[in-house]
């Protein structure tokens, strides 16, 4: 690995070091993006029997904000348990922009990534072709450096598909998932409203 790092010249560290950045989020955000720790499906049964034993007081709210982001969703609807329904919904949709702002955590970064990548293999694929043009003089031509240009241009330019490749593939799943459990959350807080309002049991 390091004889490939070696052939590939300077230009391959930036592509190590966004591929040590893809790395870190796709991990972080797999174990973040878990949907029992997001949006436990527990929570509003839970909730419910709250309101049936004489509803919430400030205790159970702090509660609720600490148990998980659709906690943090349900103590802003509890919050305004006397107010109307309007101003309920309004309430929940003020936390729910927040949650949403949580739930995309690094995604942009990883994006990001995943965009420049190909780029920055470009861009040692340029250099390296530069070099393998500089090897021809008017008296000949220098074997190793040719050589070397050529690896320089083929080890970036695969660099910057392999790193890019998965980034995308995550970015593109991790984006699946925060729209899906924002849909889950919004359901949830449709429902925990109606219940309020005694328009569901």
């Amino acid at each position: 690995m390091w004889e490939i790092i070696l052939a590939a010249g300077w230009p391959i560290w930036p592509l190590i070091i966004a591929s040590i950045i893809a790395v870190a989020i796709i991990v972080e955000r797999l174990w973040a993006l878990r949907a029992e720790l997001i949006a436990p499906s527990n929570l509003l049964p839970e909730v419910q029997r709250w309101l049936g034993q004489g509803g919430v007081n400030k205790e159970t709210l702090i509660k609720l904000q600490q148990h998980s982001l659709l906690g943090q969703i349900f103590a802003s609807a509890l919050a305004n348990v006397d107010s109307s329904r309007d101003v309920m919904k309004e309430a929940i949709e003020e936390s729910g922009r927040a949650v949403a702002h949580k739930l995309e955590k690094y995604l942009t970064t990883l994006g990001t990534i995943a965009t420049v990548s190909p780029l920055l293999g470009l861009l040692g694929t340029v250099i390296g072709m530069v070099e393998l043009f500089g090897a021809f003089t008017a008296t000949g031509h220098d074997v190793a450096q040719f050589a070397r240009g050529i690896s320089v241009a083929l080890y970036n330019t695969a660099g910057g598909i392999v790193v890019a490749v998965p980034a995308m593939i995550f970015y593109r799943y991790f984006r699946g998932k925060v729209d899906g459990l924002i849909v889950e959350m919004e359901q949830q807080a449709v429902k925990l409203v109606e219940m309020i309002h005694g328009e569901r049991k």
